[in-house]
């Protein structure tokens, strides 16, 4: 009895070691560059070249190498090179060549808060150009917001749309033209 005793406890000291919890955590700098990549190439500026991440360091032996192994975490990548997502950075790219590129400039249109183009001063464009305004940013919208949730949804984790339209409403600002009008994280709005 003893020893089966002893086996017990020794088979569940070994079942509470094996026990891992794994956190997966929104990794924010690595959205911050796939955001950058992606919005530079709808702008039509080269993107940044980025250096693969150093290793994990080594260590020396530890006694608990002998009963658990080690496991490191790779660095966070965020997938934004899907069919669906090129799709839409293709047609966002074209759209703003063909339009917003000459409305942000004229202070028609201005990046919100949310991640999405907001229509700021429709006299700032010609006769023209008014009709088709709403339209073409209710397109830009439309494709904003597929998107976040493509590249959510691409990355496994379609819980992470939220952070991931957070995230490119701060890169869209960023990397905004100066001149470009945006809108503050309190409301309000500003000039690059």
């Amino acid at each position: 009895m003893t020893r089966f005793l002893s086996l017990m406890m020794i088979g569940l000291v070994m079942t509470l070691a094996a026990c891992v919890t794994i956190n997966v955590y929104f990794p924010e700098a690595a959205a911050e560059r796939a955001a950058d990549r992606f919005i530079q190439d709808v702008l039509g500026e080269d993107g940044r070249s980025e250096q693969a991440p150093p290793p994990p360091p080594a260590t020396g032996f530890q006694l608990s190498d002998l009963f658990m192994g080690r496991a490191y975490a790779a660095s966070p990548n965020i997938d934004i090179d899907t069919p669906q997502v090129q799709e839409l950075k293709q047609r966002m790219a074209a759209r703003h060549r063909e339009h917003l590129a000459a409305w942000y400039d004229a202070g028609a249109i201005g990046l919100s808060n949310d991640g999405l183009v907001e229509i700021r001063d429709r006299s700032a464009i010609g006769l023209a150009d008014r009709r088709n305004l709403e339209r073409v940013v209710s397109e830009e919208n439309s494709d904003r917001r597929a998107v976040y949730r493509e590249i959510a949804v691409a990355n496994g984790r379609p819980e992470w749309e939220d952070e991931i339209r957070q995230t490119f409403a701060r890169q869209w600002i960023a990397n905004a033209r100066s001149g470009w009008i945006y809108q503050r994280s309190d409301g309000s709005w500003t000039q690059k």
